[in-house]
């Protein structure tokens, strides 16, 4: 018996994750949708463990973008991205190892997307390797600003913590990582550290995903504090930071951003 074809559907806002639920039942009534997401880092990790055929991802995200997730998961399913940014897509889309639908999305355009993704899936076709393409749509997509940005949270500036009596302030410039503990999210900078009871995922709402970057589930560090990623002979990746003595675990799910370039 053929194993049912499976995927991810990725999109921070509820309604359009489930109307496009609900057309893929019509439209594909044989799909196990086996995720549904609310984020990029989500997704990504959603990926990494269930292993999807296809993966419906929204452009626009919080934490990674639908273009983050497609590079992260590159070569290992195949993509269809959701965007409202009409002008955008059809000229960003054209390389055509990908599919794109419109929001809102029409019935008619997704049979087509479909009917693309099973003659794909029929013959066996493997995943495209995206990096490449992502890379230029990302170029292209962002030409106009807020294009792949998700409308942020207010940015953090600081991150206060009790330490017994004492409330301890850290200055967002000054944290080198964020490390979730249990309960907590362990804080560290050069010279210090203390546990918040806010969570990562909460944590990360507020930080500007280009200066601070998921490196695992558990882990956000900032970019400029790595010296060094290093690989050992199973393919794991250690992160040596400049300013402070712990190394950091990168997980698989994250390991393509520290591809050689």
């Amino acid at each position: 018996m053929t194993p049912p074809v499976t995927a991810l559907i990725a999109d921070d806002e509820d309604l359009p994750r489930a109307e496009l639920r609900r057309m893929l039942a019509q439209a594909w009534p044989a799909l196990q949708i086996v995720a549904e997401c609310e984020h990029g880092p989500a997704a990504v990790e959603a990926i990494d463990a269930l292993r999807p055929a296809i993966a419906f991802l929204d452009i626009r995200m919080p934490g990674l973008s639908g273009l983050d997730v497609a590079r992260a998961a590159s070569g290992r399913c195949h993509t269809v991205f959701t965007t409202a940014y009409d002008s955008h897509a059809v000229a960003a889309f054209d390389a055509g190892a990908v599919d794109y639908l419109l929001k809102p999305i029409a019935a008619d355009r997704l049979a087509q997307a479909v009917a693309r993704l099973q003659a794909r899936l029929a013959q066996q076709q493997p995943a495209d390797d995206l990096d490449d393409l992502v890379q230029r749509l990302a170029g292209r997509l962002g030409a106009t600003p807020g294009a792949v940005r998700p409308a942020a949270a207010p940015p953090l500036r600081w991150v206060s913590a009790s330490v017994g009596e004492t409330i301890k302030l850290f200055a967002i410039d000054e944290i080198l990582f964020f490390q979730s503990d249990e309960k907590y999210t362990r804080v560290v900078t050069a010279t210090d550290e203390a546990h918040v009871r806010k969570p990562l995922k909460e944590l990360a709402e507020g930080l500007d995903p280009e200066v601070f970057w998921q490196v695992h589930r558990g882990v956000i560090v900032r970019a400029s504090a790595i010296a060094r990623a290093q690989r050992d002979e199973m393919g794991r990746i250690t992160l040596h930071l400049r300013q402070h003595g712990d190394t950091l675990g990168v997980s698989q799910a994250y390991a393509w951003r520290f591809k050689p370039m």
